[in-house]
């Protein structure tokens, strides 16, 4: 068994045990591989978003968190397939990262079967793009505190970089994303400004969520063309 397979199926194993934890030893056993290749497995589900912990003691070990995971999955190879071909379309934007985390999850819980269809349909597939066409430019690295606050409606404080290369701390209640073919940006209310403001992404240097949430502000993104001195306008028709 490859180490993608026994990715698959390690996850398969702690969500058949679960909420029963499985100690490291026993899935070496399991899998017939050395206790510190479980681990290292373990440890690269983990990064890649799995809610996988470890309870400590005697009768202690690995457990899934069932209820934040998705079960085997009745997806068609040509449906994973579409997804994959689909997500090709946000290459270039925020998300892309967080497209192919998904795509992943969603085949660490096919049926290795289907799986392995789709494996073999996708790399008949190719996309055609016009030789003058040029490449998407590189998608902007969106801090997870950014990414998390915005989904959970928290305050966030950027260390933030005008045009000038001057920086400022601002305190934002973030809105949603704004992009189009050259920039994308973080739609906030600034409390610096008292005002909506719109953030390029790649001109934020940190990004810090706070404990307190942001109150709801009836702000219409798609109106968002005067952003101020410290920031390139958008065009409401570039607007996503």
């Amino acid at each position: 068994m490859n180490r993608t397979d026994r990715l698959y199926a390690l996850v398969e194993e702690l969500r058949a045990a679960a909420p029963r934890p499985r100690s490291a030893r026993a899935l070496a056993r399991h899998f017939e591989v050395s206790v510190r290749t479980i681990e290292r497995d373990l440890a690269a589900l983990q990064q890649s978003g799995l809610p996988i912990h470890a309870e400590p003691g005697r009768t202690g070990g690995y457990v899934l968190d069932r209820e934040r995971t998705l079960p085997p999955l009745t997806i068609t190879p040509a449906e994973a397939t579409a997804l994959a071909v689909a997500l090709h379309a946000l290459d270039g934007t925020p998300f892309a990262v967080d497209a192919r985390s998904a795509l992943h999850k969603v085949l660490a819980v096919m049926p290795e079967r289907e799986r392995r269809a789709a494996g073999e349909l996708a790399e008949r597939v190719r996309l055609l793009v016009p030789a003058t066409r040029p490449a998407p430019p590189a998608g902007p690295v969106v801090p997870r505190a950014l990414r998390e606050a915005l989904t959970a409606g928290r305050v966030l404080r950027l260390d933030y970089a005008d045009a000038a290369g001057r920086r400022t701390a601002r305190d934002v209640e973030p809105l949603g994303f704004l992009g189009g073919t050259e920039h994308w940006y973080l739609a906030g209310w600034c409390r610096l400004r008292n005002a909506p403001r719109g953030f390029r992404l790649d001109r934020v240097r940190a990004a810090t969520a706070l404990d307190e949430r942001a109150p709801h502000r009836a702000v219409d993104l798609t109106a968002l063309d005067t952003l101020g001195s410290d920031v390139v306008p958008l065009d409401a028709a570039t607007v996503l």
